[in-house]
């Protein structure tokens, strides 16, 4: 859950660095470094493996001074967690440094070019493409700001950089691809901040810019200009945050949910790290610690989990017995020990909690563990009870989740299941070769194909202004969208309280098309799959008694246009992530009609985040 911190100014960057790498702390990782240009005009890189303290003692044994510098916490995605693989990375002309948050989707193909032109790669990473690059325009006489600007035309997926460069010493030049992750800039007096997070700068100034999607900064102590990546100039808001520390977390966002919503490219990004080696077309997920014999003796995995992660389950069916060929049932944590479940030495009990403290899903884990099951979890709070009392663990990797009403948790347990039935796919023997690889492969898109979602919210906030009034809604879907279905109408009815119901799209003629008139909308998740021609049935029968549909779609299908009242577009996706993405506009419809609703967004009537009693 990389970290990003950056300075240019009078004084000594690496305090500033490394305090601000502290404040970000929270993100997780695996390694840290900074880089800075010293006095005798290289650059000074110091790199550890672990806890940020050990690059504090780094430092501290062999110092390195200057006014400009970049600063990491590194949570691997391309290579283990090493020295060599830890940011920054510097180029072998030692003239250009760079910090990364986000997955190159095409660094294989660029790394393969530049290796025949005999470039020699250091690390195991993708990011070191992205040096060579940089390094190659510097030689051919562009200056840092132009260099980047046609690396990062080659350069594919979300992500976020900041170079420096020993060549012009008095600037940083940022970068943000997609929603990878945040890059804000932090405006000072004859001094400039960046960072991937506000709270690592916000003890220097509450002046804030955020960049935007295919934006570039060059930040020097005078003051900042934003352009596109194309070179037009853009004119920027500086943002004023206040000291209050939950003000300030919110950052520009009205809500933790909003914010929350628009953090999931990034969570996404997140949870994928350090498991998908996309080199070699692998999952890695260590914690579980299976050997190939235990994956293959496994006959049966039962799903427990309760609200939101219970559908995020549901969807993990599909997934798993896609992947990995293993049966699986889905139960609510609340029920499953009250029905004396059939288990035995060879079944997985799979536990699905953000907080890792629901009492209903830990008490169906100790009914597990009572009858000899192995015991899983996906888990988002480090040293949660659930985590603690499991056989083997996935952490989400979502970052803190403020907001009552789940949004990234979920779609990071989403992405877990999706590892998880790779993972016990190769293993149990029904899952490898160029068939892994391409679903391996499909991770390093999903973070963008979930920020180009992301990108159309004003769209939401239109349509709620329509249906604010309304009471009642129904939400269909088929498939693997189905529980995406159920999801979207438990997101409108905890924090817009309209009342809403989720249902198997097949089963509306089987009770709730009685339901159906002018006051009722339908939302339709009718995205190109094998299901599609179900789904179209199914509006067209709404259609014949009069409701309103609101149609989820896939991009480029102008058809659906002529039989639903209203279209939300999301880009393809694999069948098997596609929930991932579809679920981001229910979240977005759902906060924007609470919104208008005027309701308590982040602190809804009557519920808690976390249901630590029966």
């Amino acid at each position: 859950m990389c970290g990003i911190v950056g300075y240019v100014g009078p004084r000594d960057a690496p305090p500033i660095i490394l305090e601000g790498l502290k404040r970000l702390e929270y993100r997780g990782y695996d390694s840290a470094g900074l880089a800075v240009v010293q006095a005798d005009g290289t650059i000074g890189v110091r790199r550890e493996v672990g806890k940020l303290a050990r690059l504090v003692e780094l430092v501290a044994a062999e110092p390195v001074s200057g006014r400009v510098g970049i600063g990491h916490t590194r949570w691997a995605t391309h290579g283990e967690p090493s020295r060599r693989n830890a940011h920054p990375h510097v180029g072998v002309t030692g003239q250009v440094a760079v910090v990364h948050n986000g997955i190159i989707e095409n660094f294989l193909a660029l790394r393969q070019e530049l290796e025949a032109e005999g470039r020699c790669f250091t690390s195991d990473t993708d990011t070191e493409v992205v040096v060579h690059l940089v390094e190659g325009y510097l030689a051919g006489g562009a200056d840092l700001e132009t260099a980047v600007r046609r690396a990062l035309a080659q350069v594919r997926g979300a992500n976020a950089f900041v170079f420096l460069s020993s060549r012009e010493p008095d600037r940083l030049v940022a970068a943000r691809l997609g929603n990878a992750g945040g890059l804000t800039i932090g405006v000072g007096e004859g001094e400039t901040f960046v960072a991937s997070d506000i709270p690592a700068i916000l003890e220097h100034t509450r002046d804030m810019i955020f960049l935007e999607d295919r934006q570039l900064a060059v930040a020097t102590p005078d003051g900042t200009r934003v352009t596109t990546l194309t070179g037009e100039p853009v004119a920027v808001e500086v943002h004023t945050i206040p000291w209050d520390p939950v003000a300030a977390a919110k950052g520009q966002y009205r809500h933790f949910m909003q914010k929350e919503i628009y953090e999931q490219a990034r969570s996404v990004t997140d949870t994928i790290r350090g498991r998908a080696d996309f080199e070699t077309g692998r999952v890695r997920l260590e914690q579980l610690g299976l050997t190939p014999g235990d994956a293959q003796a496994l006959e049966k995995m039962i799903i427990v989990a309760c609200g939101t992660s219970a559908y995020a389950g549901l969807v993990g069916k599909f997934i798993l017995e896609a992947l990995a060929r293993v049966p699986v049932e889905v139960d609510y944590g609340s029920e499953f020990r009250y029905r004396d479940p059939i288990i035995n030495g060879n079944t997985a009990v799979l536990a699905i909690t953000q907080s890792g403290e629901t009492v209903d899903t830990l008490a169906a884990m100790e009914e597990a563990r009572a009858k000899g099951a192995w015991l899983w979890v996906i888990v988002n709070v480090i040293g949660s009870q659930a985590m603690r009392v499991s056989d083997g663990y996935i952490l989400m990797h979502a970052g803190p989740e403020i907001g009552v009403a789940s949004t990234k948790a979920f779609t990071a347990s989403l992405v877990d299941l999706y590892l998880l039935g790779c993972y016990l796919g190769e293993l149990r023997g029904v899952l490898g070769g160029d068939e892994l690889r391409r679903r391996v492969d499909d991770l390093a898109r999903l973070p963008d194909l979930v920020g180009h979602v992301l990108d159309h919210g004003d769209e939401y906030e239109r349509l709620a202004s329509q249906f604010y009034d309304r009471e009642h809604s129904l939400y269909l879907g088929r498939g693997i969208n189905y529980p995406i279905a159920l999801e979207g109408a438990l997101k409108l009815k905890e924090i817009s309280y309209i009342h809403a119901e989720g249902y198997p799209a097949g089963e509306m003629k089987h009770g709730p098309i009685a339901l159906i008139d002018e006051a009722m909308p339908v939302v339709a998740i009718a995205v190109r799959d094998h299901v599609y021609d179900k789904m179209i049935s199914q509006i067209e029968q709404v259609k014949a008694r009069g409701g309103i549909v609101v149609a989820l779609a896939t991009e480029g299908d102008e058809d659906i246009a002529d039989k639903a009242d209203h279209v939300l577009y999301v880009p393809p996706t694999p069948v098997l992530l596609s929930p991932v993405v579809n679920v981001v506009p229910l979240q977005l419809l759902a906060y924007y009609l609470a919104v208008r609703r005027g309701c308590d967004v982040d602190q809804p009537r009557n519920l808690a985040k976390s249901v630590t009693v029966e």
